[in-house]
C-alpha cells in the first residue's frame, strides 16, 4: 500500500491507502503538523473512517430482517482494510472500497464506499472530505458513516490542551449525552446541558474523562478549536449530520471533532438494524454523498 499527496503553498494533505485515512496535514508556514501522530501508546490513529457502523454494537451483534450478525470490531472494517487508489487530480484523491466474501459474512450489503480528500477555498487552507455511498445489491442498503479526525492540540510545546476553547459559533448552550461508563454504550435519555460563554468552552483536563460528548438533533454544524487567545485553529463545517462527537483521551494532545451519521447503540439496545439512531438508508442501486471541510488556520 502506497501514501499520496497534495499540496499548495500552505499544506501538504498525505493520503493513506489503508483506510483511506487522513494521515498528516503539514502546516508549511507554520512548519508544523495538524494532525495527530497516532501515537501507540495513546491512540493509533489520525482521522480514521467509520463505516458501515459508527461505535459499537451490543455484544458484538446486530440483528437484520431476523437474522443474527457479529461485528466485533467497533466502528465497522473500513478502516483497517486497503482501498483501491482511484486517481489524483490537481487538488483532489480518490480512493474506493468494495464488499468483498469476507465484509458479506459480518455486513450483507453489496457497496461501494468512495472517498476523495479534495484541497479547496479561496485561502487554500481548506479540506474538504467527500464521501459517495453507493448500494451495489438490489434490496435496500442500511449503514452509518462518519469522520474522526484528531488535530494536534496544542500546537506547540510550549501549551497547554487545557489553555484551547471549543467553540460552537452563535451558540448559548447546547445538549449533549454521554456512554454509559460500565458499557460504553449510549444513555440518550439522560441529557446534560454545556452552558457557553460567547459560544466557547475551555478544554479542561477532565472534559474527556466520561468518554466523547455526544451532541445529537443536528444542533452542531460548525464547531471550531480556538488557541488560548481565541483565534481561530481549526474548523469544522458538517452541515446535514445529525450528530457530532467531541473526543479525546484524558492524556492526548489531540482533540477529535467527529460528524456522524449513526452512533454507537443505546445502552440495552435489542431492536433491529434500521432502528438504530440516525441509521442511514440506500435503495437498490441509490447512492449518496456526505461532505466535510476542515480549515487549518494560519
Amino acid at each position: 500500500m502506497a501514501l499520496h499527496q497534495l499540496e499548495n503553498e500552505h499544506l501538504c494533505v498525505t493520503i493513506d491507502d489503508h483506510g483511506a485515512e487522513l494521515c498528516s496535514v503539514f502546516d508549511k508556514e507554520a512548519g508544523c503538523e495538524r494532525i495527530w501522530n497516532a501515537d501507540p501508546k495513546v491512540w493509533n490513529r489520525h482521522a480514521p473512517i467509520l463505516f458501515p457502523f459508527v461505535g459499537r454494537v451490543i455484544q458484538g451483534k446486530y440483528r437484520h430482517l431476523g437474522r443474527e450478525y457479529e461485528m466485533k470490531t467497533q466502528h465497522g472494517f473500513a478502516r483497517d482494510m486497503d482501498f483501491r487508489f482511484v486517481e489524483q487530480t490537481a487538488d483532489s484523491i480518490t480512493h474506493s472500497l468494495k464488499d468483498t466474501e469476507a465484509t458479506r459474512i459480518i455486513y450483507p450489503f453489496s457497496f461501494e464506499l468512495l472517498v476523495t480528500h479534495r484541497l479547496t477555498g479561496a485561502n487554500g487552507r481548506t479540506l474538504e472530505v467527500e464521501w459517495e455511498v453507493v448500494n451495489r445489491g438490489d434490496e435496500e442498503m442500511l449503514y452509518s458513516i462518519g469522520g474522526h479526525p484528531g488535530f494536534t492540540t496544542p500546537a506547540s510545546e510550549t501549551e497547554k490542551r487545557s489553555q484551547y476553547y471549543l467553540e460552537f459559533p452563535g451558540k448559548k448552550t447546547l445538549e449533549y449525552i454521554l456512554v454509559n461508563p460500565a458499557t460504553g454504550f449510549a444513555v440518550p435519555e439522560t441529557a446534560y446541558q454545556l452552558k457557553l460563554e460567547n459560544g466557547y468552552l475551555q478544554i479542561a483536563d477532565n472534559l474527556f474523562d466520561k468518554d466523547a460528548l455526544i451532541f445529537e438533533k443536528g444542533q452542531v454544524s460548525v464547531v471550531r478549536i480556538a488557541r488560548p487567545d481565541k483565534t481561530p485553529y481549526v474548523t469544522m463545517e458538517c452541515p446535514g449530520f445529525c450528530s457530532l462527537g467531541v473526543w479525546s483521551k484524558p492524556e492526548g494532545r489531540f482533540v477529535c471533532l467527529e460528524p456522524w451519521l449513526g452512533r454507537v447503540d443505546d445502552d440495552g439496545f435489542r431492536g433491529e438494524l434500521r432502528e438504530k439512531p440516525g441509521e442511514q438508508s440506500l435503495p437498490a442501486g441509490g447512492r449518496k454523498h456526505y461532505s466535510y471541510r476542515i480549515e487549518f488556520h494560519a
